[in-house]
Formats: C-alpha cells, sequence, structure tokens
C-alpha cells in the first residue's frame, strides 16, 4: 500500500508534445476569464465600505457606521440587503453553472465563455448605471451568471489544452488571472473613492466592463480543445488542433487514446445520473469537498469584504483600502510561486504547507482582535503597532491561501474527472464552490457581529479538519496524463476499492501501451 494519501510511481506513458508559444498564449488568453471574478471580488467590499455609495442604496448602514453613539465595531455594517447585494450573485452563478455544463458539453468550451463574457458585459453596465438597489441587485445576477458560465469552462480549457507536464501551471494561470482581477479592482477602488462628487463607485462597478470584454473578445479568437472536438464528431479538426497545440506532426498515440477516452464516454446516456454510481466516488468527493473547503478556508471574508473587516477593526477608509492593495499585491505574488511549484512540489505538498501557515495566521489574528476589542467591541485608540501586525498576519495568511487553496482549489477537480463526467462533475464543483460562496457571503457581516474575533477560530476549525482530509484521502496528480488519471484512485489506499473491475478495464483497453502507474 502507497504512504498516506500518496500514491506510487512507476515507468508511465509520456506523450509527446512542447510548450509552444500557441498553447502559451492560448492558456493566457483563456485564463483571462479568472478576471471577470477576481475583479468581481475585489470591488464589491471597497464600494461597500465608500461613504457616497451607503449614503445613496444602503443609508441605514451608512448612520449605523457614522453614529458616534453606537461603540460596537463589528456590527457596524450588520445589514441583510448590503450582505444581499454580495452574494446574489453566487446565487445566480451556481444556477448559471448547471446549465453551462450541458452548453460546454454540446456546443464546446468556447461558446460558454462567450456567454459568460456577455453575460458579464450587461450586468456590468446595469451596475455603472443603476439608480435603485433592484437595479444593483439584478446587475449583481447577471454578473453571477457570467461568472458561473466562465468557471465552468475556463478550468476545462485550460486542463485539456495544456500539455501534461505544464498543466498545473497553466491552469493555475485562472487563478493568477482571479487575483490580479482583486489587485487591479483594490486599486481602483482606492482612487476612485477619492473622486470629487461621490460617483467614483459607478467608475467602480462599471470597469467590471472591461474584463468582460477581454473574455469575449477572447472566445472568439480561441481554437476549441481537441477533447471537445472529438467529443462532438470533428476528428480531422481535433487531431490538426492537437498538433498544432503540440507543436509535432506525429500526435497519434494522444489522438487515439482521447478517442477512445471520448468512446467510452458516449456510453454513458446520464452523466448527471452516473455520477452517483460507486466508480465515481472518489471522484465526488473532490467535487464536493474541494470546492467546500476552498470557501471555508476564510479567504472569502478577508477578499469580500478587506476594506469593510479593516475599516471595522479601526482603519480610516484610505487606509483601509490601501491595506486591501496590500494584500492583492501579496495575493498575486504567492499565486506566482504557485505557478512555479504546483509541477515540481506536487499539490500535496502546496496543500499541507498551506493549510498550517493559515491556521497559524488566523490564531494569531483572532488573539490581536479579541485582545484589543474584546467581546464589546470597543477598541479604544488603536497603536500603528497593532495595524501593522494585523496586517502583516493577514497578508501571510492570503499568501498561504494564494499558493496552496486558491488555485489547487480550481486545478485538481479539473484534472481528475474522466471525459464521460467531465462537463457534469465540473458543474458539481463550480454549484458547491457558488453555494458555499454564497452562504459565507452572505452571513459573514451577521456573524462578525455575533462571533466577533472568535470568526477567525470558526474558519481555523476547518482549515485543521480540511488539511486532515488532504492529508490521507488526496493523491498526487502531477505529472499524470489527464486521461490517466484514474490509475490514481486505483492506486489509492482508500479509493480504490470504489474502482469496478469494468471501469478499470476499460481504462486497461484504452490506455494500450503504457500505463501511468503500477497497479497496487
Amino acid at each position: 500500500m502507497p504512504a498516506v494519501g500518496g500514491i506510487p510511481t512507476g515507468p508511465g506513458k509520456e506523450y509527446p508534445g512542447n510548450l509552444t508559444p500557441y498553447v502559451l498564449v492560448t492558456c493566457i488568453v483563456a485564463a483571462m476569464g479568472g478576471l471577470i471574478f477576481g475583479y468581481d471580488i475585489g470591488i464589491s467590499g471597497g464600494v461597500t465600505s465608500m461613504d457616497p455609495f451607503l449614503r445613496k442604496f444602503f443609508p441605514k448602514v451608512y448612520r449605523s457606521k457614522h453614529d458616534e453613539t453606537s461603540t460596537n465595531q463589528y456590527c457596524q455594517y450588520n445589514s441583510e440587503t448590503l450582505t444581499m447585494f454580495t452574494s446574489s450573485l453566487y446565487l445566480a452563478a451556481l444556477l448559471s453553472s448547471l446549465v453551462a455544463s450541458t452548453v460546454t458539453r454540446k456546443l464546446g468550451r468556447k461558446p460558454s465563455m462567450l456567454f459568460g463574457g456577455v453575460l458579464f458585459f450587461v450586468g456590468a453596465l446595469l451596475n455603472g448605471f443603476a439608480q435603485a438597489v433592484w437595479m444593483l441587485i439584478v446587475g449583481r445576477i447577471l454578473l453571477g451568471f457570467g461568472i458561473g458560465f466562465a468557471n465552468q469552462s475556463v478550468p476545462l480549457y485550460l486542463s485539456e489544452t495544456a500539455p501534461y507536464k505544464y498543466r498545473g501551471a497553466l491552469n493555475i494561470g485562472f487563478q493568477l488571472s482571479i487575483t490580479v482581477g482583486i489587485l487591479i479592482a483594490n486599486v481602483l477602488n482606492y482612487f476612485f473613492a477619492k473622486i470629487d462628487g461621490g460617483w467614483g463607485w459607478r467608475l467602480s462597478l462599471g470597469g467590471a466592463i472591461v474584463p468582460a470584454i477581454i473574455l469575449t473578445a477572447g472566445s472568439l479568437f480561441l481554437p476549441d480543445t481537441p477533447n471537445s472536438l472529438i467529443e462532438r464528431g470533428k476528428m480531422e479538426d481535433a487531431r490538426e488542433k492537437l498538433r498544432r497545440i503540440r507543436g509535432l506532426e506525429n500526435v497519434d498515440e494522444e489522438f487515439n487514446d482521447l478517442v477512445m477516452a471520448s468512446e467510452l464516454s458516449k456510453q454513458v446516456e446520464h452523466p448527471w445520473r452516473n455520477l452517483l454510481q460507486r466508480k465515481y466516488r472518489p471522484h465526488m468527493a473532490v467535487a464536493t469537498l474541494i470546492p467546500f473547503f476552498q470557501q471555508f478556508t476564510g479567504i472569502n471574508v478577508i477578499m469580500f469584504y478587506a476594506p469593510v473587516l479593516f475599516n471595522t477593526i479601526g482603519f480610516g477608509d484610505d487606509a483601509s483600502l490601501m491595506s486591501s492593495v496590500i494584500t492583492g499585491l501579496v495575493n498575486v505574488v504567492a499565486t506566482l510561486v504557485s505557478i512555479y511549484g504546483v509541477d515540481k512540489w506536487g499539490r500535496r505538498f502546496l496543500f499541507l504547507e498551506g493549510g498550517a501557515q493559515m491556521l497559524i495566521c488566523q490564531v494569531i489574528v483572532a488573539a490581536c482582535i479579541g485582545a484589543k476589542f474584546g467581546i464589546d467591541g470597543h477598541p479604544g485608540e488603536l497603536p500603528k503597532w497593532y495595524a501593522i501586525v494585523v496586517v502583516l498576519f493577514i497578508c501571510i495568511y492570503v499568501a498561504a491561501f494564494a499558493w496552496s487553496w486558491g488555485p489547487l482549489g480550481w486545478l485538481v477537480p479539473s484534472e481528475v474527472f474522466p471525459l464521460e463526467i467531465r462537463s457534469a462533475a465540473q458543474s458539481i464543483n463550480v454549484s458547491v464552490n457558488m453555494i458555499f460562496t454564497f452562504v459565507v457571503a452572505q452571513v459573514f457581516l451577521n456573524m462578525l457581529c455575533h462571533l466577533k474575533f472568535g470568526l477567525f477560530l470558526f474558519f481555523a476549525f476547518f482549515v485543521v479538519v480540511m488539511t486532515i482530509y488532504v492529508y490521507y484521502f488526496l493523491p498526487e496528480t502531477k505529472n499524470i496524463p489527464i486521461e490517466e488519471m484514474n490509475q490514481v484512485w486505483r492506486a489509492h489506499w482508500f479509493w480504490a476499492k470504489f474502482m469496478t473491475d469494468e471501469f478499470s478495464n476499460g481504462n486497461v483497453e484504452m490506455l494500450k501501451g503504457g500505463q501511468a502507474l503500477k497497479n497496487v
């Protein structure tokens, strides 16, 4: 039996292929789909800390924020309408990701990205010109529809296009563009908040049309993936695309394996129903637990509400927005570390190291806030060193997330699903992600009001649980061709018992000429 959570290694099939400039540019353009998600995450918390925005749409929150008789800092932003503004997007993304599965499977990855860009564009315009709360929320819902389509298709596109040796680094381009989107949004919020006349929030919200245009234009020029073309019966187009993205004339071995995988997948008439079969239990565990745990790291508490959170713990409006810019910059740099190390050190190492680092930081931040604010939320005068310590440990926490659960939460699910359930399982992955993003966004301000500094300990508990899960139950997937991934599950100490003989024999036939791993 292999080491806990790991897999044995052995001589494996290595498809020839190069990291060509063509495939590099293709993956970079596709990864820009993450910009729309990141920009929205960054922009939401910024505008909800801007006084002109609160005064126009959420006057009750504005009055609470400036009420000198109120001393409980924990509760100043507690408003159901305000949280609905933020979280409505994620409920919409959940619903659209289910529709996006069918579009992605039947029409290809490109149309799904195109729909995502167009819907996000319309939602951004509506938000930028909003005159009432209902316009804001309808705009957010359209943004959510766009994100659902993009998050469904972009990770699949990247995993299917990238050479397997570089799949981790290129797929993390999606997470990198999310972090770049967050940073750009934080910087824009900082400067737009200073515009005289108080209309800078319109530029912040309306600025989302820029990443929407990038995604829409990019999807028009990108090639579809060989997997998707084969799935839709376009064999010659698929062979030609595979030659181009691998930079080789002879791609017969990989092409034949892709065709065999597609033929096997066509025998599955009802991919949604088949997800419940015993042999797909390992895949469903990844599709549900990884996105669930990703949201319960507590990262969205930081990234959604960073300006609000920093404002709550005593920073002024400008200082809180600048602190968000700092955390956004750390987020980008740490994601570059993940791109460098994911195919070198492996997924499990980054998951485990990141989990330990996040846990330590959450406990320290909880202690710092608890020591100053106590349970009554009245900190008195906050010294400068205190602010520096809080921002420092939040930055260390963000760095840990950005090179572990941030990128790997999208990478690992997108690379482990067999073709016959890939679109449906990716929809489950996105849906679970959006369900719990919605839940966390909806209840965070209320939880901050009631749990106070204990909120950080609440998320620290889940970090402990998810790190244990990775250690025991998540196999290493680096340098494994995507169509051979089921051999990873067959080699795992726990999941092997779910892999039926019929399933295994089908894969062995598909993989004639070599195996990724030795059977154990």
